[in-house]
């Protein structure tokens, strides 16, 4: 009975459809691709190669991450005998809702008074100059050696703020915070010691999260943002190519800067345009992994999507500014190809819009070669292309978290989902950079969102949201019709990756459209408003 059983299942069960999809040779020779059939799979195959080659690229970085783990820098080598002046430049631009944070914890620094100075560089239209102005009175009437400096015009964004408060900063080394982050006390102490080597020109630290467990998405853009702080830079930095300061949490040497040209607002991310040339010059660059920084994290879809938007855009700006420098230039090779994958890697955008369109008609013509001639070819490209994204992030969570990492599998869905979801938005940026369109620097709305008591009552600082959501969810709905094709056809193996498409659309559309209704839902059982009234 058993075996009559096994015969059964094999004849009408899996067996069957393994001979029937992949075994069986019926049609065999019949099919002959025709010119409209290669001008589609041709692209395909193009698309699917080059975002391959990144998925790959995030392997290496893992492997480079453990092989040079004795490169991996914790103490410095000499420490000052006498502490250096030090400049604390905090730009900002409508920020009153954390600027009193920020304040706090900049002058509860533990450095000498003397040796310090601290800058507010604001261009602030709103409410803010005078919140600003007045925290900055009330601290320097404490003994707090900081100033306020406030432009009438945002040329140049936050790179022309730098530049500006370069021209009266007293130190000879300059610390950056932007205004949502909260450095701790130790903050100088940990790093000034690491320029003791003068070939050292800046020191990199560690995001922290302030707001991690806030809501679901912030979850997911703490896992994102910890796969870039420990796998991104300290694979760069411990193998000796170049790495970028990240615009905040980080000590410049004022020689390096002004070594480099300055800062210069010719791009979106204009903390990795200076990183290259201070490089290109001969400077050294350290990563503290161990040395945290909190931030806080963006509580809205649109404001996520607009700060990715931004560094997408600034990177293309930078690449084609920085890449041919960096190929002349007469550094090593693995700098150079390392360089080019770091720069370029948001053309991968513009890829994933390309290979959802030709995804469908793909599957249709190829159909008729039978599913192994697909899978043999298919499978190991999007195995590259997206389950190095998985691996990648999971590594950086157990380095972290060496006790509950475990938990981030259940985000990895969400996490693949969230970044095909970014897909238009950041074309479009990319599309932008490639072009030369020139935007305004757009900063990303912070409302002081710390724990799950807090909600927005504000939303003076939301951006419309115009027509990407609606091209999102339009987009996510043909992936549901392509995930009904390989249903219909018996195509399961290529149905998850296709559902990781419909979520990624669908979610980002979705919650980009609610987040103005969903705003004034509790999210405990307690809530606090949010601003906090601040001299106004």
């Amino acid at each position: 009975m058993i075996s009559s059983l096994a015969a059964f299942v094999a004849s009408r069960g899996f067996g069957q459809y393994i001979r029937q999809h992949f075994l069986d040779t019926t049609f065999r020779g019949l099919y002959r691709a025709n010119a409209f059939d290669m001008a589609l799979l041709i692209p395909y195959f193009v698309v699917l190669i080059w975002l391959a080659s990144y998925g790959m690229h995030r392997y290496v970085l893992v492997y480079l991450y453990y092989k040079n783990q004795k490169s991996r820098t914790t103490d410095p080598p000499e420490r000052f005998s006498h502490l250096p002046r030090v400049t604390v430049q905090l730009p900002i631009f409508n920020e009153q809702f954390v600027i009193e944070r920020l304040l706090e914890a900049v002058c509860r620094l533990n450095y000498p008074t003397e040796k310090l100075d601290i800058q507010v560089l604001d261009d602030s239209t709103d409410e803010t100059e005078d919140v600003a102005r007045g925290l900055v009175e009330q601290y320097a009437a404490r003994g707090c050696p900081i100033t306020y400096h406030h432009r009438s015009n945002r040329e140049g964004f936050k790179a022309g703020a730098l530049a500006e408060g370069m021209k009266t900063a007293k130190g000879e080394f300059i610390t950056i915070f932007d205004a949502d982050f909260v450095p701790p006390e130790d903050f100088l102490l940990r790093t000034i010691h690491h320029f003791t080597d003068p070939k050292i020109g800046m020191v990199q630290t560690r995001w922290s999260h302030i707001n991690r467990h806030y809501s679901f998405l912030t979850e997911v853009e703490a896992i994102l943002l910890d796969g870039h702080f420990v796998l991104e830079h300290s694979g760069r930095a411990r193998s000796g190519v170049f790495f970028n300061f990240n615009g905040t949490a980080g000590v410049w040497r004022r020689a390096a800067i002004e070594q480099a040209g300055g800062w210069q607002h010719d791009t979106l991310t204009e903390d990795t345009d200076l990183s290259y040339r201070a490089q290109l010059k001969g400077w050294k660059f350290i990563y503290l992994q161990d040395v945290e920084c909190p931030a806080e994290l963006p509580v809205e879809m649109t404001a996520f999507k607009t700060q990715q938007a931004r560094w997408a855009k600034g990177l293309i700006q930078t690449s084609k500014k920085i890449l041919p420098r960096v190929l002349r230039s007469d550094q090593p090779l693995r700098v150079k190809l390392e360089a080019w994958y770091h720069l370029t890697a948001n053309l991968s955008y513009p890829l994933m819009v390309v290979l959802s369109v030709l995804l469908l008609p793909a599957m249709i013509i190829r159909f008729y070669q039978g599913w192994f001639q697909m899978l043999y070819i298919d499978l190991p490209l999007f195995l590259a292309s997206t389950f190095s994204i998985s691996s990648f992030y999971l590594v950086s969570q157990r380095e972290l978290y060496p006790k509950s990492w475990p938990r981030a599998l259940l985000y990895l869905p969400f996490l693949m989902a969230l970044g095909i979801g970014l897909t238009i938005t950041n074309t479009r940026a990319v599309l932008e950079a490639l072009i030369g369109k020139q935007t305004e620097f757009t900063r990303t709305p912070k409302y002081r969102m710390e724990s799950k008591m807090d909600r927005i009552r504000v939303t003076k600082y939301r951006r419309r949201l115009g027509w990407v959501p609606w091209v999102e969810l339009l987009i996510g709905s043909y992936f549901a019709l392509t995930v009904y094709y390989a249903l219909d056809n018996e195509n399961y193996i290529t149905v998850p990756f296709l559902i990781l498409f419909v979520l990624g659309y669908w979610y980002t559309g979705l919650m980009s459209l609610l987040q103005g209704r969903l705003s004034g839902l509790s999210l405990g059982a307690e809530t606090h408003s949010k601003p906090f009234p601040v001299g106004i």
